[in-house]
């Protein structure tokens, strides 16, 4: 029987897809590119946003539409977040954020008896599902190493639908790795609060550290960090491990200390801006990318505009703008003065256009620079990958995917950075 799966979301979503595809295979099911065909398909659900919430409404809607007849299996935060008022969307198999790893065997289960299913559990009180996977369909391979989170921003909805702190074991991680570097020269960390990391007394750098022995890894990088992480034993590796990626992504949701505070994000930006330059002494070259929401409740246009002038003052290689977006259950539902949406599109827009300028100047300078790239796709006339700080590369060469190459960067535009190839190195 053919399978077909829909991801969305984030990065820990991609990676418990990939256990379920793993699953599938593994029990004579064959994956199928084309949705049509398939006789089971699952959906892997986003909620950070109420966008994500009605995109994945809409798929599923799509999908039985036009796969009446096929095994229809929805999972993931949306799910967790709707429950059981998803099941007059004639889901088959409707589960949360629990089990995915034993989805292959829910549709056993339905092949046979034909009964519907659906299974939540109350996501604080669950322990981490242990998932180790072999091989990736990317040539980065990711490893999830934690999942929940303990912040509760007074925005954010996942530490609800994803549950309490909690970590994969050190050793396991370990091993996971040591398997998937026989395939992937790159693997990336991530979880859903992955600087939490904490397991058997060893913290994410203590992993990182020990990832970094592995021979066959060429690089480590790090899906997101949140500034607090960033401690002296951070930045002692930081410095002395050149496995770990040039990038850092490091959310700061806000330039404005009167909304940090709003949003409990737990340090201000005095604090942020000189965790920043630390890592820039260690590293000047370092691609630093963010997370921002624009439009949370009392952000006046003063405080918008002081957010502002910092992103500009920290000078972020790219910026990811969300206007904000209302989740039931959060802190910030409570809060008074909520921004008009024209507002938000327009502080939105202002913030992209800042970022768009930042970007290309970060681009800009690494022309007529020699770098290594990782290669990940190529087209009839194109080689494509990334370097160590995340430039995208358009490489005027074919060279086989996962090859490591030197690289001549020769011109910089908004989505890619040009180049040609000096040496192949692997």
């Amino acid at each position: 029987m053919k399978f077909y799966i829909v991801t969305l979301g984030c990065k820990v979503n991609t990676y418990e897809s990939e256990i379920i595809t793993e699953k599938f295979i593994q029990n004579n099911f064959t994956l199928t590119p084309v949705m049509q065909e398939a006789d089971i398909v699952i959906i892997n659900t986003c909620s950070v946003t109420n966008v994500a919430d009605n995109k994945s409404k809409k798929i599923i809607r799509k999908v039985r539409r036009e796969n009446p007849h096929s095994v229809l299996v929805v999972c993931g935060c949306m799910s967790q977040n709707h429950g059981r008022t998803l099941e007059s969307l004639d889901i088959d198999i409707l589960i949360g954020n629990k089990d995915k790893s034993k989805i292959v065997n829910f549709v056993q289960d339905y092949l046979t008896q034909k009964q519907k299913q659906t299974i939540f559990y109350d996501m604080q009180q669950v322990e981490f599902e242990d998932m180790q996977i072999d091989h990736f369909s990317h040539t980065r391979a990711y490893i999830k190493i934690q999942d929940g989170c303990d912040n509760y921003c007074s925005y954010c909805i996942i530490p609800y639908l994803r549950g309490k702190k909690r970590c994969k074991d050190f050793a396991t991680c370990i091993n996971e790795a040591k398997i998937l570097s026989t395939k992937h020269q790159e693997i990336v960390l991530t979880g859903i609060h992955t600087g939490s990391y904490y397991n058997d007394n060893h913290d994410l750098t203590d992993l990182i550290l020990q990832l970094a022995q592995i021979d066959n890894l060429k690089r480590i990088r790090i899906s997101s960090i949140e500034a607090l992480e960033i401690t002296p034993k951070f930045l002692d590796m930081l410095k002395n491990t050149p496995k770990v990626c040039d990038h850092l992504h490091i959310p700061l949701q806000s330039g404005s200390n009167q909304i940090l505070k709003l949003m409990n994000r737990r340090y201000n930006k005095e604090t942020f801006l000189n965790i920043i330059n630390n890592i820039r002494k260690i590293r000047p070259d370092i691609s630093i990318t963010t997370d921002l929401i624009v439009g949370f409740p009392q952000e006046t246009e003063e405080l918008f505009q002081e957010t502002y002038e910092f992103l500009k003052l920290v000078n972020f290689s790219k910026i990811h703008v969300f206007p904000f977006s209302l989740r039931n259950k959060t802190k910030a539902e409570e809060l008074p003065e909520h921004i008009d949406n024209k507002i938000k599109k327009i502080r939105c827009k202002k913030i992209i256009e800042l970022s768009n300028q930042q970007q290309l100047a970060y681009y800009q300078r690494f022309v007529g620079q020699k770098l290594f790239v990782l290669i990940e796709k190529n087209d009839e006339k194109y080689s494509y990958g990334h370097t160590s700080n995340y430039l995208p590369l358009k490489i005027d060469s074919i060279i086989p995917v996962n090859t490591f190459c030197e690289v001549l960067l020769t011109e910089a535009c908004q989505d890619y950075v040009y180049a040609t190839i000096k040496k192949v190195a692997k």
